[in-house]
């Protein structure tokens, strides 16, 4: 046998015997087969047209890459629901002249997790993360891209919060 196709054979039973209920994170999902996410309204004081559907979005896509659920419109095993309760750009540092030179966009968020499995490990828990950025930058050229940087480490924690239990 070749070099190669030991190490393919070998690879082949490692992602076999880890497919149970294990995700890529470390996590388990249990018996849960399947998960839902409901739209995050922006019930924020400050409204980004977009960011209910790109955070709704992040969320959806980890659980679907790192995890062997599948994605269901109503009633997953696994259900999240919840609302964007805070939107906010912030000045960090003053400079000598009393202008900023950082500032910082934070996205706060309210995650329902319903686990119908395993009941006990449902949870009702508020999650924030933040990107730094200069202030002279033009905010609406860069917007989305720090959006979609919080929206992942926010999904992340999320789905830590619910599967590694955290």
């Amino acid at each position: 046998m070749t070099c190669n196709r030991v190490l393919y054979m070998l690879l082949i039973a490692v992602l076999i015997g880890c497919s149970g209920g294990y995700s890529f994170t470390g996590g388990d999902v249990g018996d849960a087969e399947t998960v839902s996410v409901e739209r995050f309204p922006n019930n924020a004081p400050l409204v980004q047209p977009n960011l209910s559907q790109f955070l709704t979005e992040a969320i959806k896509d980890i659980f679907i890459q790192q995890t062997n659920l599948r994605l269901v419109e109503d009633d997953g095993d696994f259900h999240f629901s919840g609302s964007i309760t805070d939107y906010r750009i912030t000045p960090l540092a003053a400079q000598a002249d009393q202008t900023s030179s950082q500032s910082r966009l934070t996205i706060t968020v309210k995650v329902v997790f319903e686990n119908f499995v395993e009941p006990k490990k449902s949870y009702e828990e508020s999650f924030s993360r933040f990107a730094d950025f200069d202030a002279d930058q033009n905010f609406s050229a860069i917007e989305e891209t720090l959006i979609n940087q919080i929206n992942e480490e926010l999904a992340e924690n999320i789905l830590n919060r619910a599967i590694v239990n955290w």
